[in-house]
């Protein structure tokens, strides 16, 4: 609240005060960011937009995507900054992982999937790794998680060790397996759902000796 205080205090008439007061409660239904297309969509003038940024009340989290800096800070900037911008999108294969705390491995990018005959996304922060998926692969096995007050979809942990098997050839054999021992030690591996998602991502054949050997 303090920098959303020294913000409307720079205001220098009751008119724009009041601009300043309305922009961020805007904000704030909307937990604390927007993107520039959806602010001006909601009747923030652009000088208003720019004004917070410059004061301080607004950060730039990634291109067009504006946040209360008057917020906690993110615990999943990354995952949120994709969410924002990419609403439809999928965090995926190693980035999932590690959301679902199911690797060692710190993920260099986020992992992203999108369905095939989607355009290519433009962002310039943080780095992706785009898998572009058939429509039933991409839709099956999608939670729905909220991030600092963010909806962000993942997929859940069956699903993300399968489309590990699937792309054992570009994030390694390796991390897949460890993933389905990590969720075999937890005591939460079902066969048949991981076999059911095994199915569909066609990487039965891949996944089932694993799978016995380890039940």
């Amino acid at each position: 609240m303090k920098n959303d205080a020294i913000f409307i205090h720079m205001m220098r008439t009751t008119d724009t005060s009041r601009t300043g007061q309305r922009a961020i409660a805007a904000f704030r239904e909307h937990n604390g960011i927007l993107r520039t297309r959806d602010a001006l969509r909601l009747g923030i003038h652009p000088r208003t937009l720019y004004s917070m940024r410059d004061s301080g009340a607004l950060e730039r989290i990634s291109r067009g995507v504006y946040r209360l800096t008057s917020l906690p800070p993110l615990s999943e900037p990354d995952l949120v900054t994709v969410a924002t911008r990419i609403p439809e999108g999928v965090i995926c294969l190693v980035s999932a992982l590690a959301f679902h705390q199911l690797t060692r491995e710190i993920p260099h990018y986020v992992y992203l999937a999108l369905p095939r005959g989607d355009r290519p996304p433009r962002l310039e922060h943080p780095p992706l790794r785009v898998f572009w998926l058939t429509e039933r692969v991409f839709r099956a096995g999608v939670e729905i998680h909220t991030l600092d007050g963010v909806t962000v979809r993942i997929y859940g942990p069956a699903k993300t060790v399968v489309d590990c098997f699937k792309y054992r050839n570009k994030i390694g054999i390796g991390v897949a397996v460890e993933a389905l021992r990590m969720l075999k030690a937890r005591g939460v591996l079902d066969p048949d759902q991981v076999i059911g998602f095994a199915r569909i991502c066609r990487a039965e054949t891949v996944i089932k000796p694993y799978l016995q050997a380890l039940t």
